[in-house]
């Protein structure tokens, strides 16, 4: 069992090291990721021996916050508003990919086997809200969860002189794509 501590530690090494490489890259220095952790060097490199290690593991923390996102959502709002709540959170992970993009199509073995994990995680978590708003009769049926996270990811291209807020109206008008034809069938 890991001790309270060392769970605090790497959770902050994971969170230091989303935000340094958002700003700077995967490349940053460990130094600045152990310097915003409040943690040693020593520390990072004991849970993460390689720089690829950090990046998949960020990447599997990040799918992994919100793939737990789904759920909560459900049980706390309707079913087309948990859809399109979790699709603007997950505007939010696909933020934080782009900062490691270039680390994940290195070709780098070590990647390789995060597109599965993605879809392995966040297809279920789409789907089940996809379903809850379906059997609502809030949207139309028939939609592919790992379609919808891909348009998602299509509407997120960051363009000159966008501060989000367009990616968020993006979202809401595709939602309100799929409300199209809701309850015909």
């Amino acid at each position: 069992m890991v001790r309270a501590d060392a769970q605090r530690n790497l959770a902050a090494v994971l969170q230091a090291a989303k935000e340094v490489f958002a700003e700077s890259g995967v490349d940053a220095p460990v130094r600045a990721i152990a310097a915003r952790a409040g943690v040693g060097v020593g520390t990072i490199y004991r849970h993460f021996p390689q720089r690829s290690d950090l990046v998949a593991a960020v990447f599997r923390r990040e799918v992994d916050a919100c793939a737990a996102a789904a759920p909560i959502l459900a049980a706390e709002l309707g079913p087309v508003d948990a859809l399109a709540s979790w699709l603007q959170r997950y505007t939010g992970f696909i933020a934080t990919k782009r900062g490691l993009a270039a680390a994940l199509h290195s070709g780098d073995p070590a990647f390789d086997p995060l597109p599965a994990y993605f879809a392995e995680r966040l297809g279920p978590a789409l789907e089940s809200l996809l379903g809850a708003a379906v059997a609502a009769g809030e949207i139309r049926a028939g939609i592919d969860p790992i379609d919808l996270l891909h348009a998602v990811g299509n509407l997120t291209v960051p363009t000159p002189g966008n501060d989000g807020t367009h990616t968020q109206v993006m979202v809401e008008l595709l939602v309100d794509g799929l409300r199209y034809g809701a309850g015909t069938h």
